[in-house]
């Protein structure tokens, strides 16, 4: 491990050389991709540096603590236990730091929303969800558009799905996926009675061509009218498109947009999307990986979140995680609980590591 740590060390230092270069700075997109892994490398290398000037301070504390008396020696002892704590949390940073990154981290991502159990209070809550990431993309500049958005009831959401486009937006938000729970009084309810609706949520790394090899003869493509709300063109044209992929069944409509052209490249990035998740999961299947299980499948029908509005609670039931301020979350404000659903990650990822740092 030890060498493996300083082979990266040499590595981040060659790329600041290349950064440094006139000729790779003038060079847009190769730059990018060397700044991309400088910017990979550079928590590991500064915590392995942070570790051994700690490890190097502790063996002067304790050679000065071994030659000291009386109150010095006291004082240096107290130095020894300090670096020795210090020491061991840089450890354990730098084991983290270590464990092998989800590829699909640092994906853009497309979120799906339905409403499910509780008719219109459900849908009022997906379009809530809908909301909250939206929000979430906007606190982190993340840029964040609605591909197809089917209303239903009171102001409510039966089905949004929304594409997010930011660093690292498959790993902030792929924990979201499964049941979502809501536990309030509805608007409309007379006698205060507290109501639980639910919405399920799937997050899905965006899927590149390169990612996912679509064959146009596994497709089956139909045009209609688009139906709903619309302007001069929506309603009159078959805008709509509709694409079947045959081998799997997977069916995507988009009809939002007033071109037949953009609604059929919004429905292929969908299904790619899509095709690329079943394979996922699929493989996770196989692997019988015990680390998702730890922190949740990810499966549609798991119920992962209670949104409990009478105590302002939100109770996250993987990690057993509960904060009170559903208002802020709702509102965006996700960073406590994506951040614990991060960490809890990592430790899982981490026991699967049995090499130590010596």
């Amino acid at each position: 491990m030890f060498d493996k740590l300083s082979q990266l060390e040499d590595r981040h230092r060659d790329l600041e050389a290349q950064l440094a270069d006139p000729e790779i700075a003038g060079d847009g997109e190769r730059y990018m991709a060397v700044a991309k892994q400088h910017a990979e490398l550079s928590d590991i290398v500064h915590a392995y540096r942070a570790w051994r000037e700690a490890g190097d301070d502790l063996e002067v504390a304790r050679e000065m603590a071994a030659e000291s008396e009386g109150e010095d020696r006291a004082t240096m002892q107290a130095e020894v236990e300090q670096l020795t704590a210090q020491r061991a949390e840089l450890e354990a940073e730098l084991k983290l730091l270590l464990v092998p990154k989800d590829p699909m981290d640092d994906k853009d991502v497309i979120v799906e929303i339905r409403a499910a159990a509780g008719g219109d209070e459900a849908a009022l809550f997906a379009g809530e969800l809908e909301e909250m990431y939206l929000a979430f993309a906007g606190r982190r500049k993340w840029k964040a558009q609605v591909l197809s958005e089917s209303k239903q009831g009171i102001g409510g959401v039966k089905e949004a799905i929304v594409e997010i486009i930011g660093r690292g937006a498959y790993a902030h938000l792929k924990h979201e996926s499964g049941v979502h729970r809501v536990q309030r009084v509805p608007a409309t309810e007379s006698q205060g009675r507290i109501h639980t609706s639910t919405a399920s949520v799937a997050v899905l790394p965006t899927a590149e061509d390169v990612d996912v090899q679509v064959n146009s003869n596994d497709l089956r493509i139909d045009v209609f009218r688009s139906s709903g709300p619309g302007g001069q063109s929506v309603n009159t044209t078959d805008s709509a498109v509709r694409i079947t992929h045959l081998p799997t069944g997977l069916v995507v409509s988009c009809q939002d947009e007033k071109s037949q052209h953009q609604n059929r490249d919004k429905a292929m990035k969908i299904l790619r999307s899509r095709l690329l998740q079943a394979e996922q999961e699929r493989a996770a299947q196989e692997r019988a990986d015990e680390r998702q299980g730890q922190i949740g499948t990810g499966d549609r029908s798991e119920k992962i979140r209670t949104y409990n509005f009478p105590q302002t609670r939100i109770t996250d039931h993987r990690i057993g995680l509960s904060v009170h301020n559903v208002e802020a979350v709702l509102g965006g404000e996700l960073d406590e609980i994506v951040a614990a659903l991060r960490q809890a990650e990592r430790e899982a990822r981490l026991a699967e590591v049995d090499d130590e740092i010596p």
